[in-house]
This record gives C-alpha cells, structure tokens and sequence, in this order.
C-alpha cells in the first residue's frame, strides 16, 4: 500500500506539469532523423532547458547515438556525457531535462523506451520523454510529451507506466521573427538569385523588432497621457513597471546613441558576412570530401 500511495502521489504533483519546447529543439532534432544512418528507424537525444515550477522549458537538444537490436539497447553515455560537459560551457543554465524520440508509424512508447528512460534517470530527477512523430501525418509534425512513474510488484521496480502531459510551443522574439520570415517565405518564395542568404537577413529582423519596440512605446504612452489626462485610472502595478523600465534605459545624448547604435550595427553585418562565409567554406569542403571518396 506504501508504494501504490507513493506512486499516486507522484501523479498528483505533476498533474499539471506542462512542457514547452522551442523551436529550434524541433529543428534540431528533425536535422538529427533526416541525417540517420539508413539502417536505424529512429533517433533519440538529450533535452536540455530549464525548469519553473510546473512549468517544464526545453531550450536546446542533441542527439546520442544509440543502438536497438531484438531487445537489446545500447545508448551512448560517454558521448552524452561529454556533449553535455561542452553544452555546459556554452550555457550552465541548461540543465538535462529528459530525452525525445522519433517515431513514424504512430508508435510512441516502444519496449526499449523503459531502458532508454532508466538510464536518463540517472542523469536527472523525473526525466521527460518527448515524443516526435515523422510521418507528417496531415503535414504537421506530431508533438508529445510523457513522464513516468515506476511499476512496483513485491517491492521491485520491473518497468515503467509513462503518462501523457500537457506540451505546447514557447518562442522568443528572435524565434518569431524566424518563424514568421519563413511563412512569408512560403507565400513570397525566394528567387534565383537571393538564394538561402536573405532567410536570415538581419536586416529584417531588425527592422520588425524596432517596429515592435515602438509599438509597445506607443502604448506605454498612450496609458500615461490618458492617465494624466484623468480618463483612465491610476494603476499603481504598471506604474511601477513603467518606472522600472525607464530606469534601466541609459541617459545619452541622441548623437551618442546614433553612434554606438551604427557601430553595433556595422558589428552585427560583419558577423552575418563571416558567418556566412564559414557556412559556405565548409559546405564546399563537404562536397569535395564526398567527390574525393
């Protein structure tokens, strides 16, 4: 009785646990199946991000390799571990949150997923199991998200009962501004001759976050002049928050800031330039090393 209390009581404390997850964790791992080897039918990976209360947030991923032969699973834990070391000097805020799993034939929970999950139990408390279907049934990429709790009989754990949870998408503003340059590009398709290089064109993202920014200076605005005016009441909250974020913009002259603002911009092109100058170099070093074998 012991343990069927315990395991209710884990139920009922991540019953409205929910998982968002990035975008860029989608794209990455759907990079990871599309570049498989031929013989493998799924790939599976690390979740990284953080965690707020019930509120689970999977900011980046990579994938591990792994094995699954009849009912055998090898899984690659000195990579992982190694990956999450090097992750870990890039940004020690992520933490290891579960792992994720493709499927194609619309068969989420397999008999290896219970090894796989034991094993990313060991590297974190309550691992989520994210579940990414790639049949693009209905052209849309199926998203799943589960946890588990152990299945105890005479007093050892012999598997796993995994239970679905809420899941939804999070973006920042530089993810919706991607995402939004690439549903224009479905209705505006690029021409010959931009190519792949006007996708990230900074000077777009720019431009939609300075037109975001002052859309939201002008309601600020508008909320202050109505509540000097006395047509809307007071609300000491906002005040507050208005105040506070006046506080943190610097006090410059506007030549001052044209300056840095121009100088930071000519920054940011000549990182786009060279980053695009790397991608390229190394794709071409790709395709004669592929010529040359």
């Amino acid at each position: 009785m012991a343990k069927k209390s315990q395991q209710t009581l884990f139920l009922s404390e991540n019953a409205d646990l929910e998982v968002k997850v990035h975008p860029v964790v989608l794209f990455s791992i759907l990079d990871s199946y599309l570049r498989r080897p031929e013989s493998q039918v799924r790939v599976i990976g690390t979740l990284l991000g953080k965690i707020d209360g019930k509120n689970v947030e999977v900011t980046n991923s990579f994938a591990v390799p792994h094995l699954e032969k009849n009912d055998e699973v090898a899984v690659g834990k000195d990579f992982n571990h190694q990956m999450f070391s090097l992750q870990q000097l890039v940004n020690s805020k992520e933490q290891i949150l579960g792992w994720y799993a493709t499927t194609y034939t619309g068969l989420d929970i397999t008999d290896s997923s219970s090894l796989i999950h034991d094993f990313y139990t060991s590297e974190c408390e309550s691992p989520v199991h994210l579940v990414v279907d790639t049949s693009l049934q209905n052209n849309e990429v199926g998203l799943k998200a589960y946890i588990s709790s152990p299945i105890i009989i005479g007093g050892e754990a012999i598997a796993n009962m995994f239970h679905q949870v809420k899941v939804s998408l999070a973006m920042g503003e530089a993810e919706r501004i991607c995402i939004d340059r690439m549903y224009r590009g479905q209705e505006e398709p690029f021409t010959a001759s931009q190519g792949l290089a006007s996708f990230t064109n900074e000077l777009y993202d720019l431009e939609d976050s300075m037109q975001n920014l002052l859309s939201l200076l002008d309601t600020a605005a508008e909320y202050v002049n109505s509540v000097v005016a006395g047509t809307r009441e007071a609300n000491e909250s906002v005040g507050r928050q208005i105040s506070q974020a006046l506080a943190t913009v610097p006090r410059m002259r506007s030549e001052a800031f044209d300056q840095m603002f121009n100088t930071n911009l000519q920054d940011l092109l000549m990182i786009s330039y060279l980053t695009n100058l790397t991608k390229t170099q190394m794709s071409i070093a790709a395709k004669l090393n592929e010529t040359l074998n």
